[in-house]
């Protein structure tokens, strides 16, 4: 009996750490030659650092704004400079980055030093996702995305970025909630690692994650109803109906961090909606840096992302800060809001419903 307690112990303590775990499956990607792995042990670094200072952030004078705005006219919070700053010199530092395409950065960040300018790739990154929620103590994220660089050597450039997503060859998400958690894919399935703040480790907890079949969540702001194409109010109203053979109504569940909202429909299974609106005609998020790192993580979690006409990652970014309407989520429900699209909307597809404002 003291035989059988001592090796349920072993077993129930052996962890496979972020770094095991990324050296072990490196093989997925031999003309890499490590440097992939490099780089993804950079931006844990530079995760474990963000999250020391998020963790101190109501202690220290931090919280609050910096006076500016960001190149997306937003208020840049003293933690959206801090992250952002922190992910550049780590990335910068590590030499297998050349550039960086940034939320808080109007241009390419490009590295010229001799051991940047051979690096042979390059990160989109939104630093600090939801950062709005800050001062209210909601889970906030780190959103980012790795792409091969097209150029040869030398510096990074503009066109190293403009990449459609189904290039990225690795991608992934850090959120900063009750645990810390870092989600990433290179293309061989989604895998999540929780930081144990005792030893500043991420430890493989969340292996091989997938959308679960029967969710029955829905995450959009329906403040915005009123703005929303007819073939989303459609969709909502279908997800309002009462039908026990499809679990109906589903539930509404909301957070307004783009991280949180998809960390818990990938987790409980839902579908993540940001439409395009009256308002917004080409959508508020992002192409790079965070349309298409949530969509190749929800296609490797067996799920879909979707515009509400086409594949996410099959769009062609023109702009560094392109924006898109999202649908992301289980596949089924992302096929039934492009049906009602399709069907209710489909003057979306190709015109905007209003012009944007400057």
């Amino acid at each position: 009996m003291q035989h059988q307690n001592s090796h349920a112990m072993v077993t129930r303590y052996k962890i496979k750490t972020l770094t095991e775990f990324v050296i072990e499956n490196q093989s997925e990607y031999p003309h890499a030659k490590g440097a992939l792995t490099r780089l993804l042990n950079d931006i844990g670094t530079a995760a474990k650092i963000v999250n020391r200072e998020i963790n101190a952030a109501g202690l220290v004078d931090i919280l609050g704004t910096v006076g500016s705005t960001n190149v997306q006219g937003e208020t840049q919070k003293k933690l959206d400079v801090y992250a952002n700053d922190t992910f550049i010199t780590t990335l910068r530092g590590g030499g297998e980055c050349c550039a960086i395409a940034s939320e808080e950065n109007e241009k390419v960040i490009s590295f010229q030093n001799n051991i940047a300018e051979l690096g042979k790739y390059v990160v989109a990154i939104d630093p600090l996702d939801g950062s709005s929620n800050i001062e209210s103590n909601v889970s906030i994220g780190t959103i980012f995305s790795i792409y091969r660089r097209q150029s040869e050597m030398g510096p990074g450039t503009h066109e190293d970025l403009l990449q459609p997503g189904v290039n990225q060859v690795a991608a992934g998400y850090v959120i900063y909630g009750s645990s810390t958690m870092l989600v990433y894919t290179t293309g061989k399935g989604v895998n999540g690692f929780t930081l144990d703040p005792s030893v500043g480790i991420f430890c493989l907890s969340h292996p091989n994650m997938k959308f679960p079949d029967n969710g029955n969540i829905y995450s959009v702001n329906e403040g915005y109803h009123v703005y929303f194409p007819e073939g989303v109010k459609r969709y909502i109203k279908y997800l309002q109906e009462e039908d026990p053979c499809t679990r109906r109504p589903y539930t509404s569940r909301y957070i307004g961090s783009l991280v949180a909202d998809f960390h818990r429909n990938l987790i409980r299974g839902g579908i993540f909606l940001y439409p395009a609106t009256r308002k917004a005609p080409n959508g508020k998020l992002r192409m790079l840096y965070e349309c298409n790192p949530i969509a190749f993580l929800a296609e490797q979690a067996g799920g879909k992302a979707s515009n509400g006409f086409e594949r996410i990652l099959e769009i062609q970014p023109k702009t560094l800060h392109q924006r898109a309407p999202l649908f992301t989520g289980p596949k089924k429900m992302v096929e039934k809001v492009e049906e009602l699209m399709r069907i209710h909307s489909p003057e979306v597809k190709d015109t905007p419903l209003v012009e944007e404002e400057g």
